[in-house]
């Protein structure tokens, strides 16, 4: 540690434990001194401190050493007594508040951040009022009975030359009513040293008198007198440089002069004068008075003899009442004058000589329970192993003892204790114990609010200083010290302590002592009317969340009191409430892009560039001649910029949040905007690049609030309950050509706050990788604007489009394009995103009865062919000659199915070009969406099975689910789409549909023939789409129904029928045999009149794509031939004529070998042959009982029995055809082969003892693909079975 004279506290004792010397003078010494605005005793004490006195002291011992510094107090007489409490708080209030008022003008700024107050010192960190603080808090217990260090060392006389007996005036002024209690209660000794000053003012004349009357003096107390003249300066009025009563005058006005006819010898001479009393008088008396008193104490105190005499003599006053405040004692008790010793001891700096004293009398104060005088000396110890820089754990244990002491006393000892722990804390903070520091300031609080902020507030600062900074309790005690301030009506330092605690919680999530911090602070700049600042805090409580419902109603409707105390409306910067979310910004302007509602423009940038990729046919993409376009508007100034138009609105759309619980009004919410405005139309060169301004001079700047005829914003109002999230869209319409740029937005909070929130228009950074293109910036990276001139713009409406339907559900649209301006627009192409939902319609179509536009007409000329060749077209042209402009619209057809239940997102855009050819931009498109929720109807699923008795015919089972809540259907028909197919009804209609109605949540499952006949195409057909979608009808309607069937072939079921078969064409790839179905039904009529006039007619259409009707095996064959016959085998035996007709389903050709088997069982009989098989085959024959089956005559059973054919040598039946047979079947082709049979005996026989084989002959370029993998290429069937009964004829 260094010196600790040269510590904060070395200094401090230097400064308040040093010899005290008493004036006594006369009026007229003080009317004197009184002409340089100064008392006797001011215009001394700053020559009182002596830094380099080197004089040599000799104490107790015999070694001297020299003493450097030294330093006087002087007190007047009057002055020399305890301060009255009352009177000593009163004078702490005022040095407070005279602080306060100091530090105000520091209040109105930001309070400095925690980090710059830890890195300064401790000197420049602590507000400079505490200091002085200190030093008053520790005056207000001087010249206590009880400490010798402050009772007068000397008492010096001091009489003017003008007094009338000068001699006299000196006996008198020693007169007992005028000395301090300190003397007349015995607490000290009277005999003190004495001296006697004779002041003299020059401008009452020359000093022959005053040097007369010193020489009398002389002769009278001796040596011990000395001549002061003062106020040399008679003319001119002495401006002192430097004034060393600063600190001593501190009452004194800011145009008084102090010290003005104080000459520069005058001040030598006072300086002289003090010199010499300290050496030559003060300090050797001390010296003399230090081994006087030594002696006497080793004498009688000290030797073992004498210690155990002190200490049985003390054994005899155990019995004694605890004498606290020492009164027993007086300046002849031995116990008094050990203190003495020891405290003129430490004076001189003889500290060893002081400790060794203090723990002599420490002991006897202990033992007589002088508990006051006891602390006092522990106290003094304290100090002493201090400026020993010895032992600091015995220093600490001595300043707590004395201090625990003092504070067990009560409120007598409640000042003793203060000033110990203030000396106690200087002694912790040299040793950089700042944590145990501000335990010692926050253990001095008392009940005295004001101390205890004080004390507080340097309490949290040590915390700060201390290593590692504790900055959380840094901030909490300055909240404990600021709300003790506020008790005390201190509102100027309870605002400097919440300041600096802001500092902490500022980047904290302490949310509610951060928002109790700042509304105190608020409220007590408002007492104060500074409603600025108070605003400004109470801005940031209004967005808490997190507080109470109570608490935020109250944190409002202070904040809008503070608001109306300042008699305007007040404007704030990022006003809290309503919360604006700036990620949720959202800017939609149109250039060559434009929407037809706000969803268009909420949809993604990429969903309308996947779009409108083939949408510009003369340009590669549109993203490459949009930036083309931006490069030849844009100024190389503004590259960064948008492009808009003039006329046309720029909304921005952005969320409001209240935070709160409790509502809140919004009102006048709108952008805030800057137009530079060219006075010249911005006007291309020859290069196509834009003219941008050559100085900002050159144009001028409008903002929003003039709203003048440069542009126009809307206003919004709205209300927010609590918690409440809203959408808000602003416009800001500009009307001429320039640089637009939205600043932020404004809006007005319960019609007494203005808020502002300045958006960040500053555009994203993109780096550039070397070698590669820029990336292409957002339209809303930033909000700056390049406004060209006014252009033609569509705006397009689709009606009646619905906003759910049923799946299935088709109707018919209109299309309504208007071009307000007088500039036509042509070249109108137009693309869709869902084809299965929307389809193009002709003109012609405009005007015609929706459903009766669809029924099958007889005469095939009135069919409306359709659009299916027009359908694999990705963008629809229309007519060459379509313009659009004024007032008339263009209306254009469209149909609508709801293809799948869902929520469908449609997408259309619209392409046209500007007929101006001086228009800034070529062409513009038109954006459209449309959100449409499907909604279940009727689930419908088919199933085709081969029909096993014959060849080209199939078995179809539909099965309908209504999957509707509500809803019954009336199923109307169903189509067989294509000229060969022919659908017909298995079982009457009614008992299909016995209620004639598919009720809700109905199930049911039908089943139809479905035949396959193909018909020879004409070349008209061939050339006709119509035969695409044309096909075989079965009604579904009740019985008797005459309600007319629906043409599938024409437009827009035919339309609607193709989109369906491409996109079901992904999942049955590859089968060519496939039969398509489509079932219309209508929802079931209302009986109410009134609802079936008022609703549309709906009909219902399902398509179902790609049915397959193949079986596994790509070959089939049925054999064709009699199934009973009747033959005398008696003349011959039977030869039976079959035929076997074999199809080809594959799509390649097929090599088909038939191999017939004869029976070889030749041991089996009629019976027998029954249960003979061969290889799964059911072959041979059985007797047939003729009884039971047939009438015969008994003649024919009788020669049956009688005359058995002979088994042994014949079989029953035999091929008599060609045993092995090759043929080759083309793709899609049907052959008829014939068989023969001989029959030996009558008999049922089972010819499916036949083996057919096959191959199909698939080309090399067709080996692979996808079908092969599932149908198997070759195979051998076994002839199933075929009965034949051949009977006897009769």
């Amino acid at each position: 540690m260094a010196d600790p004279a040269n510590t904060p506290l070395g200094k401090m004792l230097l400064e308040e434990i040093t010899p005290v010397v008493m004036v006594l003078g006369t009026p007229l010494v003080e009317e004197a001194c009184s002409k340089n605005g100064l008392s006797f005793v001011q215009m001394l004490s700053p020559f009182c401190v002596f830094d380099n006195i080197d004089v040599p002291v000799r104490t107790a011992s015999d070694q001297p050493y020299r003493l450097q510094k030294f330093r006087l107090r002087l007190f007047d007489a009057s002055d020399v007594r305890q301060p009255n409490l009352e009177v000593a708080r009163e004078r702490l209030k005022q040095v407070i508040t005279l602080a306060g008022e100091k530090d105000f003008s520091e209040l109105c700024s930001d309070s400095p951040p925690i980090d710059n107050a830890t890195a300064r010192p401790e000197s420049e960190s602590l507000p400079s009022w505490f200091q002085f603080f200190n030093k008053e808090l520790v005056r207000t217990i001087s010249f206590s009975e009880h400490e010798a260090f402050d009772h007068p060392v000397a008492c010096l006389f001091v009489v003017s030359s003008k007094d009338e007996q000068p001699i006299n005036q000196f006996v008198d002024l020693f007169n007992t009513n005028k000395l301090p209690s300190l003397l007349n209660d015995g607490a000290m000794d009277p005999k003190i040293l004495k001296h006697y000053l004779l002041v003299h003012d020059n401008q009452d004349g020359s000093t022959e008198k005053a040097i007369r009357i010193l020489t009398e003096m002389r002769s009278t107390f001796g040596s011990d007198c000395q001549l002061l003249c003062i106020n040399s300066s008679h003319d001119d009025l002495v401006e002192q440089q430097d004034n060393p009563w600063a600190l001593y005058k501190s009452d004194a006005s800011p145009g008084q002069n102090v010290g003005c006819f104080l000459s520069v010898d005058d001040l030598n001479e006072m300086k002289d004068l003090l010199q010499d009393l300290s050496t030559k008088h003060i300090i050797p008396y001390m010296e003399q008075k230090i081994r006087v008193l030594n002696q006497q104490v080793s004498a009688t105190r000290k030797g073992f003899r004498n210690q155990i005499k002190n200490l049985w003599w003390r054994k005899g006053k155990d019995e004694i009442a605890d004498s606290s405040n020492g009164s027993l004692y007086t300046f002849s008790s031995t116990e008094s004058q050990i203190r003495v010793l020891g405290d003129y001891a430490f004076m001189l700096r003889d500290y060893e000589l002081a400790l060794s004293n203090y723990r002599l009398i420490s002991t006897d104060y202990k033992l007589d329970k002088a508990w006051k005088r006891y602390a006092g000396v522990q106290e003094m110890m304290g100090l002493t192993f201090f400026m020993l820089d010895q032992s600091r754990k015995e220093a600490e244990y001595c300043m707590e003892n004395a201090f625990t002491t003092y504070l067990k006393m009560g409120p007598s000892g409640q000042q003793n204790a203060t000033r110990c722990g203030l000396w106690w804390v200087e002694m912790l903070k040299t040793r950089d114990q700042f944590k145990e520091a501000a335990t010692v300031y926050f253990r001095m609080c008392d009940e005295d609010p004001l101390h205890s902020a004080v004390m507080l507030e340097q309490a949290s600062y040590c915390y700060l200083l201390s290593k590692p900074p504790m900055s959380h309790k840094y901030g909490f005690h300055l909240v404990l010290s600021g709300e003790r301030y506020k008790k005390c009506d201190q509102i100027k330092h309870a605002i400097r302590t919440f300041r600096n605690a802001l500092s902490v919680y500022k980047e904290t999530t302490w949310s509610h002592i951060k928002d109790h911090v700042h509304f105190h602070i608020a409220q007590w700049y408002a007492n104060l009317g500074r409603y600025d600042l108070a605003v400004s805090h109470m801005m940031d409580v209004l967005g808490c969340s997190h507080r109470s419902k109570t608490s935020q109603d109250i944190f409002l409707r202070h904040f809008l009191q503070i608001v109306q105390k300042t008699g305007k409306t007040f404007e704030v910067m990022k006003l809290q409430l309503p919360a604006i979310n700036t990620s949720s910004l959202k800017v939609i302007f149109e250039d060559h892009r434009t929407y037809a509602s706000h969803t268009a423009a909420n949809v993604k940038e990429s969903v309308w560039r996947s779009l409108e990729e083939d949408l510009i046919p003369s340009l590669p993409t549109a993203k490459t001649n949009w930036l083309d376009l931006h490069s030849k508007l844009v100024p190389k100034k503004y590259k960064e910029s948008n492009v808009c138009v003039a006329g046309e609105a720029v909304k921005v759309d952005i969320e409001f949040k209240n935070p709160l619980q409790i509502p809140i009004s919004v009102s006048g919410v709108s952008l805030i905007c800057e137009l530079s405005a060219t006075s010249d139309e911005m006007k291309s060169d020859a290069s196509s690049s834009v003219s941008e301004p050559q100085n900002e001079n050159e144009a001028t700047k409008i903002n929003s609030r003039e709203m003048s005829s440069y542009f126009s914003s809307t206003e919004v109002d709205f209300s927010l309950e609590g918690g409440e999230i809203i959408m808000v869209q602003l416009m800001v319409t500009p009307r001429v050509e320039g640089i637009l740029q939205i600043v932020g937005v404004r809006w007005n909070l319960s019609g007494s706050v203005v808020g502002f929130y300045n958006f960040d228009s500053n555009p994203i950074k993109k780096k550039k990788a070397k070698g590669r293109q820029r990336a292409e910036s957002s339209p809303s990276d930033n909000l700056k604007f390049v406004v060209i001139k006014s252009l033609p713009k569509l705006e397009g409406f689709i009606h009646p489009l619905p906003t759910s339907a049923y799946a299935g559900d088709l109707c018919q649209l209109v299309l309504e394009l208007r071009n307000p301006s007088e500039c036509a627009v042509k070249n109108l192409k137009m693309k869709f995103s869902h084809p299965r939902f929307l389809s193009i319609g002709s003109q012609e179509s405009l005007n015609v009865d929706f459903p009766a536009c669809l029924e099958k007409r007889m005469n095939t000329e009135q069919v409306r062919p359709s659009n299916a060749s027009n359908m694999s077209q990705p963008v629809f042209a229309f007519p060459e000659d379509t313009i659009v402009k004024g007032e008339s619209p263009l209306l254009w057809p469209l149909w609508f199915r709801a293809a799948v239940p869902g929520n469908i997102s449609m997408y259309m855009t619209i392409y046209y070009e500007i007929e101006d050819p001086s228009s800034t931009m070529r062409y513009r498109a038109l954006r459209m969406h449309y959100n449409v929720q499907v909604l279940p109807s009727l689930d419908v699923s088919f199933q085709v099975s081969p029909c096993p008795s014959k060849l080209r015919e199939f078995l179809v089972r539909m099965d309908v689910v209504n999957k509707t809540i509500t809803e019954s259907f009336q199923v109307h028909q169903l189509s067989a789409i294509g000229d060969q197919w022919e659908i017909s009804l298995l079982q009457p209609v009614d008992d299909i549909f016995p209620s004639q109605s598919l009720m809700a949540g109905q199930a049911l499952s039908c089943y139809f023939m479905l035949k396959n006949q193909p018909k020879p195409a004409s070349p008209e057909d061939k050339s006709s789409s119509l035969s695409l979608f044309s096909g075989s009808v079965v009604r579904l309607d009740p019985q008797g129904s005459t309600e007319p069937l629906f043409d599938m072939s024409s437009s827009p079921l035919a339309d609607f029928h193709h989109s369906e078969r491409l996109h079901q064409k992904i999942s049955h790839q590859g089968d060519k045999n496939t039969v398509d179905f489509i079932l219309i039904s209508r929802l079931l009529k209302n009986d109410d009149v009134n609802s079936r006039n008022s609703d549309p007619p709906h009909l219902f259409s399902y398509h179902s794509c790609h049915c397959s009707v193949s079986s596994r095996s790509p070959i089939s064959w049925l054999v064709n031939g009699p199934r009973t016959l009747h033959h005398n085998f008696s003349a011959s035996f039977c030869e039976v004529k079959l035929s076997m007709t074999i199809y080809n389903s594959s799509d390649t050709v097929a090599s088909i070998h038939i191999n017939t088997l004869d029976s070889l069982d030749d041991s089996s009989d009629s019976t027998g042959a029954q249960s003979s098989t061969s290889s799964g085959n059911q072959v041979g024959w059985h007797d047939v009982s003729l009884v039971t089956d047939i009438k015969v005559t008994s003649d024919v059973l009788g020669a049956q029995s009688q005359q058995p054919p002979s088994l042994d040598s014949i079989s029953p039946f035999i091929w008599s055809a060609s045993s092995s047979t090759k043929v080759q079947i083309d793709p899609l082709s049907t052959i008829e082969n014939p068989l023969q049979i001989c029959v030996f005996s009558p008999g049922t026989y089972d010819l499916s003892n036949y083996a057919l084989h096959w191959n199909l002959q698939i080309p090399k370029n067709k080996e692979h693909s996808d079908d092969e993998g599932t149908r198997p290429s070759a195979g051998t069937y076994q002839g199933y079975p075929y009965y034949l009964t051949v009977l006897q004829k009769v």
